[in-house]
């Protein structure tokens, strides 16, 4: 893989190896597909991947100098074997020989570093899949295991130094803005940057405290769509931020903010607020409900940085390229600016018998309600599973379903409802609530919070509830058509939820749903 170098005197280093990367006959013939970003190019050529970090220094940022480049290439490859052993290789030299040719691994001086991957379909990132398809309910799910698994991995780190470099980044930040005023408005950069750094200190005292709970950890970093893949039909992380261990260490809820963030902006919002549930459910719990008052400055946080970096792009973009690279960066500020506005936190509980379609209906409001990413769904056959260390689709044995038992899993869904709403998260029980005290209490907690609430009961016939729980599948529920049949000698009581007839379409019970809450569905 030689070819002989024809720039002349005045060509750098690497821009030959740029042209050396970009021609065919460096890899046996093989076509070559560029890939540019701000920090580095990607040179997709037979099987294999090759990223050059660009000659750069941002303030986020330094490849300047051959060696920092050579650092930086190693660091991507330890950091994401973590993630993505199968596509990480390992690092190469670019050289020159005495009579000017360049080669991959050759003879003569290294004049560059490149990192070599195995290649992928890159078509099979889930930025291009979100844009063909959308994200799934399945791929959905995917995602937040995956950053589940990667967070239970991650180190942990400092929490004192990441609070004070979030600080330099909120003012980085400002800086960008500031100067370039055609993409970010003068007087709404500066209403941004006030409401960020009040919020910043507010919540201090919470992101110290999360730093004792190991919560604060060397991260992906930049785990947005792009940097996801799917391999055999599992999606993997790769592209870990490398270049600085400062930028990649944060809150876990911040690194999955980034996650969220780009799944809110691009209109999969459905696909957000079920990464953010299912991520909650099979996380740490209390300690990450007590968390997400901090959770829209995390989600500002990412798009105005995605702001910066894309702004800060645009000149190594082609021409025809930047007036859509100039728009997206003005989508991620306004972005950043929808993340800081106030809400005011409600409760909902839908109830119903097994069968009734409160997880389906609960799911599809979830994204409708309160602040990005929606409303946090508490579901007590989750709970149940959990409290129990099941998987959750294990069946609970026939003791998890005395009074008491019951009434245990009733109250942990409560006490984490009442830590969501008090974080300023709306909220979404899902339940059976067929006892009248069970209402009561979900009541009573709205209004010992001063918070608006709506009860909603959900009904159909036997047979409709009937046909649904025998088809379920890989569901939390233990519910059966012995079930069904059980739970029609309840006493429900003093019934005084808004009663919906379940036994229509899901959309036709979304649109009353809708109606009667004020939320709109379509």
């Amino acid at each position: 893989m030689t070819q002989a170098a024809t720039a002349s005197g005045k060509e750098t280093n690497q821009e030959r190896v740029i042209a050396f990367m970009s021609d065919g006959r460096t890899h046996g013939g093989a076509d070559v597909k560029r890939i540019d970003t701000h920090a580095a190019i990607v040179f997709l050529a037979g099987q294999k991947a090759y990223k050059l970090k660009r000659a750069v220094r941002f303030p986020f940022l330094d490849f300047s100098t051959l060696e920092k480049r050579k650092a930086a290439c190693d660091r991507e490859i330890e950091r994401n074997r973590l993630f993505a052993p199968d596509i990480y290789l390992g690092v190469e030299p670019v050289t020159r020989d005495d009579s000017g040719n360049l080669a991959i691994s050759g003879d003569g001086e290294t004049i560059d570093w490149l990192v070599v991957m195995r290649r992928f379909d890159e078509m099979k990132t889930l930025d291009h899949i979100a844009d063909r398809h959308g994200i799934d309910d399945a791929l959905a799910d995917g995602l937040a295991d995956i950053m589940v698994e990667a967070h239970s991995k991650a180190e942990v780190r400092d929490a004192a130094s990441w609070i004070i470099d979030l600080g330099r980044y909120l003012e980085q930040n400002d800086e960008a803005f500031r100067a370039d005023p055609d993409l970010f408005p003068q007087h709404r950069a500066e209403a941004l940057t006030l409401e960020a750094r009040k919020t910043y200190h507010r919540l201090g005292e919470l992101l110290h405290a999360r730093g004792r709970q190991g919560k604060v950890r060397l991260g992906h970093g930049d785990a947005h769509l792009g940097n996801i893949v799917l391999i055999e039909g599992k999606p993997s992380l790769f592209d870990a931020v490398e270049f600085d261990d400062t930028i990649a260490t944060g809150d876990i809820l911040y690194d999955l903010a980034f996650l969220l963030m780009d799944l809110w902006e691009r209109g999969e919002r459905i696909a957000a607020n079920r990464v953010f549930n299912r991520y909650l459910a099979l996380g740490s719990g209390a300690t990450d409900y007590d968390a997400l008052t901090a959770l829209p400055f995390f989600l500002m946080m990412r798009a105005a940085i995605r702001a910066k970096v894309t702004a800060a792009a645009l000149p190594h973009q082609p021409a025809e390229g930047r007036p859509a690279a100039a728009a997206s960066a003005r989508r991620y500020f306004e972005c950043a600016e929808r993340f800081m506005e106030p809400h005011t936190p409600r409760l909902f509980a839908i109830g119903g018998l097994s069968g009734t379609g409160k997880t389906t209906q609960a799911r599809l409001l979830a994204p409708l309600v309160g602040h990005p990413p929606g409303a946090v769904l508490l579901r007590t056959d989750v709970f149940r599973k959990r409290h129990l260390g099941l998987g959750e689709t294990e069946p609970a044995p026939p003791e998890a379903y005395e009074p008491q038992a019951h009434a245990e899993i009733y109250d942990l869904m409560l006490n984490a409802a009442d830590r969501c709403l008090a974080g300023g998260c709306s909220v979404i029980l899902d339940a059976v609530f067929a006892r009248e005290e069970e209402r009561e209490a979900a009541r009573r907690l709205a209004k010992a919070l001063e918070l608006p609430f709506a009860g909603i009961w959900l009904e159909a016939p036997h047979e409709v509830k009937t046909s649904r729980v025998t088809a379920r599948k890989a569901d939390a529920s233990d519910a059966s058509a012995k079930v069904v049949a059980m739970q029609e000698s309840f006493d429900l009581g003093r019934m005084d939820w808004q009663r919906i007839d379940a036994s229509r379409s899901i959309d036709e019970i979304q649109e009353e749903l809708g109606e009667y809450l004020g939320v709109r569905t379509g």
